[in-house]
């Protein structure tokens, strides 16, 4: 089946690259499996390393809407799928006042009614969709449940309509920080990505991309620092969008280049806990790190 939004790996990474996602070969060749086959993709990796920009870079490059549905302790149904608009449901019985129950009933289970939630809406339109379930370890148990149920057969159930059946599947991506074990269920019925931290090459290439205007060298030695950092036994580890957002930082400090007094000034940027910046201050020896071959 497949969606069909692109002709090869090949296309996916250039199209992607258009949209300012640089893709690994693992990523584009599992995007362009997931669009051929018509199977939801399941990506996971820890914060920051471009999992919910790649459902967005999809959606860009394609031409399609984007459908969010964000996960959250405590999420269900009504958030998930659907409900009814109870307030306009009130308000259409009021008005018609002299109406027997089976006819009003007919009337406020109809579409005017029904609110449409991020899944419901993903596979009920007729325009091309990305349908992005965003941080699904976050959801519980109940809310995987629903998941395979709409993702297995594209189709809702509302028993009072009937059953809406998706007329152009949507290409969808789900999400994990892996702070909860998926079902093998939910699994089983996805391709599996896994997005870690790139490589120096890809991290490079990627910081002079986001960031124009800065210099080979500082994107080399951020590159190198941030390697350096990961390679320590931090709580959080600095993640891609973080080495950005330290690059940006020192554009705008002016550093033509890396010394100590502006790495230890800007690695607030880059770690977020004060034990992380301590030992990080304490560990890093910044000339070998950036003499290092």
């Amino acid at each position: 089946m497949g969606t069909g939004f692109f002709s090869s790996v090949e296309d996916v990474s250039a199209k992607l690259a258009e949209a300012g996602y640089l893709a690994s070969t693992a990523v584009a060749t599992t995007v362009f499996l997931a669009d051929r086959l018509g199977k939801p993709l399941l990506v996971e990796g820890p914060a920051g390393v471009g999992k919910t920009e790649l459902a967005k870079a999809v959606a860009q490059v394609s031409g399609s809407r984007l459908v969010r549905l964000q996960c959250y302790e405590g999420i269900d149904e009504a958030r998930a799928l659907y409900e009814w608009n109870h307030a306009k449901q009130l308000l259409r019985i009021t008005a018609g006042r002299e109406e027997t129950w089976e006819e009003a009933r007919t009337d406020i289970f109809g579409e005017e009614f029904l609110l449409r939630r991020p899944l419901l809406t993903a596979i009920s339109g007729t325009e091309p969709t990305v349908l992005l379930v965003d941080e699904t370890d976050k959801a519980d148990v109940e809310v995987e449940g629903l998941l395979l149920e709409v993702l297995g057969d594209f189709q809702v159930t509302v028993p009072e309509l009937g059953t809406i059946t998706a007329t152009r599947e949507p290409f969808v991506v789900l999400t994990s920080n892996a702070t909860r074990e998926l079902s093998e269920a939910l699994r089983r019925r996805c391709l599996f990505l896994h997005i870690g931290f790139p490589d120096e090459e890809l991290e490079r290439a990627i910081v002079r991309l986001k960031v124009p205007g800065i210099e080979a060298g500082l994107a080399d030695s951020v590159v190198r620092v941030v390697a350096a950092l990961r390679a320590m036994d931090l709580r959080k580890l600095p993640s891609v969008a973080e080495t950005v957002d330290w690059a940006r930082t020192l554009l705008e400090l002016g550093a033509g280049e890396l010394g100590e007094h502006v790495l230890r000034e800007s690695l607030g940027v880059l770690l977020k806990h004060q034990d992380d910046i301590v030992k990080a201050g304490a560990g890093l020896d910044l000339d070998r790190v950036l003499d290092a071959s």
